[in-house]
């Protein structure tokens, strides 16, 4: 059984936040496997289902992110979840907005929900990180995950929470190390791409105005 978590923070007002890119991904995956996550257990809403061969428990906690643990810590006790098939879709600034990357373990990069998670439960869960890139010069970090997406950004959404989904499926299909093969090389190419689309827009202006 695999626990997919996740995190944001609850309530209308912050629907559109960067920080919720989580719950995105969790609706999205709610609504390929006909689940509905509603059900208020745990300190979140829930909903088990079949996927595949194996169980999953999709949840979304509805307490504040800095204290996203405890759903985590109450979810995975009730069903015995091993920790490495626990997997969080959390927001990442230390990701170009566009990419979307898979990592087992490792820090908390001064995100709140998974610093709650990794006291909570331990370290060694799946982490699906939604990027969306470093705050513009002169902006706190906290103001920018909380601020909504921009107009340019809403427009490729709906295509990354779908990649993100699509990572999520792959580690529950596949396992994590061959998910973050597939799931990282592809975001690394990706990222390649832009790189030489840049350079060659950056060629271009050049000879332009020479």
């Amino acid at each position: 059984m695999h626990l997919v978590l996740g995190l944001g923070n609850p309530g209308a007002k912050y629907s559109r936040n960067r920080h919720n890119a989580g719950f995105l991904v969790i609706d999205r995956l709610a609504n390929r496997w006909g689940a509905s996550v509603e059900t208020k257990q745990f300190g979140a809403v829930v909903d088990r289902i079949r996927v595949g061969s194996d169980d999953a428990v999709l949840a979304k906690p509805q307490r504040f992110m800095n204290l996203s643990g405890q759903a985590a810590a109450s979810i995975r006790g009730f069903y015995k979840i091993d920790i490495g098939d626990v997997v969080v879709v959390h927001d990442d600034v230390d990701i170009p907005f566009g990419d979307v990357r898979l990592k087992s373990g490792g820090g908390h990069g001064g995100h709140n929900g998974l610093r709650d998670i990794q006291a909570k439960v331990g370290n060694d869960f799946v982490r699906v990180r939604f990027g969306v890139s470093r705050p513009p010069p002169g902006w706190e970090t906290a103001d920018y995950v909380l601020g909504n997406w921009r107009e340019s950004e809403t427009e490729q959404l709906d295509e990354l929470v779908d990649r993100a989904a699509d990572a999520v499926e792959a580690v529950l299909r596949d396992g994590t190390k061959r998910a973050m093969n597939t799931i990282n090389t592809r975001a690394k190419q990706n990222e390649e791409t832009r790189g030489v689309s840049k350079g060659a827009q950056s060629n271009a202006t050049g000879v332009e105005r020479g």
